[in-house]
């Protein structure tokens, strides 16, 4: 089915009658055959990659560890370096220089491309030359972007308009990717905030699932992000259109976003959903992925499919068929125990990290397993996230429906940790500060004997968090 039978989105117009089609760089016509990237094993850098490599140019990257992400790059015939930074990992005939924002300007790779004159684009900077490029669509928000950017991509795959994808996680219907190739001039991305990422897209509609308190290492209050924010849906061009979460207070007071439906001042259109619309309902019936955040996230889906006049059948039946993607909320069946005596758990692997995630997670298991047994591995991400949102985490694993939670060692973000900040936060003075008797810090490499020890079998086993806590899973997995 051709976009153009379809007769649906007439925002289309937006690229081919403006010169916003035409904002095409130099960067974007010249051909480019070799590109290295640096911190290729990030879950947005290794899509670019990926995208680089479907292309047909060479690609090369390094990482300070190995991850399955650049295992399977490297299966796709990248060269990939691991370990400390070398300038010598660097191809001297590289044309382009792609790098990771957490890399620093000290990095020796990223001096040394400097030094030679190869063009050097932040990862943001080069998804932004990609938005030039493309009708895009733009998912941001402090939580739901992976699942909202996928529910997005499958309804328009299905309507047959084709679109090529950029997420921040991996879908089995993109082959165990993290992106996808599509032939129509649609593109779809998950637009982190982080850094002010987002600032580097003008993309023809944004998607905003929520706004809250985060990344303060780089914000540092609440004001900044919603100044940045506001920035970022200035971005829209005529006759955009925002698809905006009406439920967040965040984005319908602090946004200065019109309340009219209609655009009265404001040049983009807007597109409100809330879990009080009669489709609400609905979708919580035919969702597979539990959760009243999963329906806000579906919710977003059908506003944008909606939007570009996709027809609710479509949008419905995709939905209906979502099966969840890498590390949301995706279950597992393992075994634990010995070759003689094999007892069987149910896993959750979850990417969730803030302290509403978390919440919404656990409770979202809860009512999903409302009769077994619940424990919950959790792995801070951050030191910085974790000490500036301590008090929050607090309250969350007080009152978290599980019955017994396990939380190990911060995991230490590269580049991102200030050494202050390392000394006041640990996981240790956590489980303190929430005095459970059902919470307790365990290392990480303790965690599956104490499986072995004390889970009975039957119980769900929540494995949270976005650092490396879900290689405990492959560990359970080679077990069995």
């Amino acid at each position: 089915m051709s976009t153009k039978k379809l007769k649906i989105h007439p925002v289309i117009q937006l690229r081919t009658n403006a010169s916003a089609f035409d904002r095409r760089t130099k960067f974007a016509a010249k051909m480019i055959y070799r590109v290295h990237f640096i911190g290729i094993g990030g879950i947005g850098v290794s899509a670019l990659a990926g995208y680089y490599i479907t292309k047909g140019h060479k690609v090369s990257g390094s990482d300070l560890v190995s991850s399955e992400i650049t295992d399977a790059l490297g299966k796709k015939g990248v060269k990939i370096f691991i370990g400390g930074q070398k300038s010598e990992n660097l191809p001297k005939n590289a044309d382009l220089v792609i790098y990771s924002p957490a890399v620093p300007n000290s990095d020796l790779e990223l001096k040394q491309a400097k030094k030679l004159g190869i063009k050097c684009l932040s990862y943001p900077q080069a998804l932004g030359e990609l938005v030039k490029q493309h009708f895009t669509i733009a998912v941001s928000g402090t939580h739901g972007k992976s699942t909202t950017t996928a529910m997005i991509a499958l309804i328009l795959i299905k309507a047959g308009l084709d679109p090529t994808v950029i997420i921040g996680t991996k879908l089995k219907e993109f082959g165990d990717s993290n992106y996808r190739i599509g032939k129509s001039q649609y593109l779809i991305i998950e637009a982190d905030e982080h850094f002010a990422s987002f600032l580097n897209y003008w993309p023809e509609i944004i998607v905003l699932t929520n706004i809250e308190a985060d990344h303060l290492d780089y914000y540092k209050n609440l004001s900044n992000i919603f100044r940045t924010f506001r920035q970022y849906v200035s971005h829209l061009p005529q006759n955009g259109i925002l698809v905006a979460n009406w439920d967040d207070k965040n984005i319908n007071s602090k946004l200065q976003i019109p309340k009219s439906k209609q655009i009265t001042n404001s040049k983009y259109q807007i597109k409100k959903y809330s879990l009080k619309q009669l489709e609400a309902k609905r979708l919580k019936k035919i969702l597979k992925v539990p959760g009243e955040h999963n329906v806000y996230n579906a919710l977003a889906a059908l506003a944008t499919a909606r939007a570009l006049k996709i027809p609710d059948k479509i949008s419905f039946k995709a939905l209906s068929e979502y099966k969840g993607a890498w590390r949301r909320f995706e279950i597992k069946k393992s075994e634990i125990g010995t070759p003689k005596v094999k007892k069987q758990i149910t896993i959750v692997s979850d990417y969730g990290h803030h302290p509403t995630k978390v919440k919404v997670t656990l409770k979202a298991a809860r009512e999903k397993y409302p009769k077994k047994k619940i424990w919950c591995v959790y792995q801070p991400h951050q030191y910085q996230r974790t000490y500036y949102l301590f008090n929050d985490f607090v309250k969350v694993f007080k009152k978290a429906p599980v019955d017994k939670l396990i939380i190990t060692d911060i995991f230490d973000v590269a580049g991102r940790e200030v050494k202050e900040i390392k000394k006041k936060v640990n996981s240790e003075k956590l489980v303190k500060a929430i005095k459970k008797e059902r919470v307790i810090y365990l290392p990480k490499e303790k965690v599956v004997d104490y499986f072995n020890k004390n889970l009975k079998g039957g119980e769900v086993v929540i494995i949270m968090g976005a650092g490396d806590i879900y290689k405990i899973i492959t560990k359970l997995e080679r077990r069995r």
